[in-house]
């Protein structure tokens, strides 16, 4: 899954265990501009330097994992949690400037000038053609 938005807030790593460390940060999603949501994601164990190339108010394309798991209390009730798992974050490209020209590289040759015809008034010396 991806999803596309602006870094809202990028926490600290938090370490769970001896064994276990993950980081979370939050992305704005404009999918109704009128009703943003705050997506909060988290990355695990190495992937949490991951998040120390991106900055608060950056464009990005989170690619993640929905996990979902269960948890039987002491009063035997089960629980239910889901993460949203990041994978890969990358940098929205930025748009190309203003203007109404065409890549470079799209860019044609110009046209091959038509070649010029000749009139040798009737002349049939040059002239191949059987007819």
């Amino acid at each position: 899954m991806d999803i596309q938005g602006k870094i809202k807030v990028i926490y600290d790593t938090q370490l769970v265990s001896d064994r276990f460390k993950k980081r979370e940060f939050v992305v704005e999603y404009m999918d109704n501009p009128q009703y943003p949501q705050f997506i909060k994601f988290e990355v695990v164990q190495d992937s949490c330097g991951m998040l120390d190339s991106h900055q608060v108010g950056e464009e990005v394309s989170v690619s993640f994992n929905l996990r979902g798991r269960e948890w039987i209390n002491q009063q035997g009730q089960a629980m239910y949690f889901n993460t949203l798992q990041a994978w890969r974050i990358q940098p929205v490209a930025q748009q190309q400037p203003q203007g109404n020209f065409p890549p470079a590289d799209n860019m044609a040759p110009p046209p091959a000038e038509p070649p010029s015809w000749s009139d040798n008034g009737g002349s049939s010396d040059d002239d191949d053609l059987p007819f």
